[in-house]
């Protein structure tokens, strides 16, 4: 189970805090920094067969329009609960927040979480989870939906930028067990942006 943990915690790499206007250099540098992650066999969900012939994730072309600062509602008294997950090993979350925006003229909304047991930790004390899924998912992208790391915003907005969007471990292998994307946060839109589904 601590393995698991581990792994689980080296996905949720804090990329793009503090940015409020579109940064295309923290967008490569994420690409760069997950690239590095999946290349390195201490760190990397990839099998050993795939980890032999890994190059690169593919990614969407960077896309400034998925770059959004969404009004950001607390949602407060919510209780905690196990989210669903692809295997059997589901941990606690508490829904923290709503996020409210418009992406091609559509107005959207996405609930936010934060892990219970990792908030204890100091290094992750501000963390949030968006986990989403959208048009593209079961397509050009994991069928499953992404995820994004996020942080505890100082104010009444929050930045979300969807070319931060990483795959969950269980695109890559089916020894994880994966956070499934809550049904309310499907949307009906397609968000060209992020990592796309992964080819071996």
């Amino acid at each position: 189970m601590r393995a698991v943990l581990t792994l689980v915690l080296l996905a949720m790499c804090t990329f793009g805090f503090g940015q409020e206007k579109f940064d295309m250099m923290a967008v490569q540098k994420f690409q760069k920094e997950l690239n590095t992650e999946y290349a390195d066999a201490k760190t990397s969900p990839l099998n050993t067969e795939d980890l032999a012939k890994f190059k690169s994730l593919d990614f969407y072309p960077i896309n400034e329009k998925a770059f959004v600062v969404a009004k950001f509602i607390r949602t407060k008294d919510e209780k905690p609960f196990k989210m669903p997950a692809s295997g059997s090993i589901k941990q606690i979350y508490v829904k923290y927040g709503e996020a409210h925006f418009v992406m091609d003229g559509k107005e959207l909304k996405l609930n936010i979480y934060r892990n219970i047991e990792l908030s204890k930790r100091e290094e992750y004390k501000d963390h949030l989870f968006l986990p989403f899924s959208d048009l593209t998912s079961g397509k050009e992208s994991y069928i499953g939906g992404k995820y994004i790391d996020l942080k505890i915003p100082a104010g009444n907005t929050i930045v979300i930028d969807f070319n931060l969007s990483y795959n969950p471990y269980c695109a890559y292998s089916h020894n994880y067990s994966c956070p499934k994307v809550p049904l309310e946060n499907d949307l009906a839109i397609e968000i060209k942006a992020g990592v796309k589904k992964f080819h071996n």
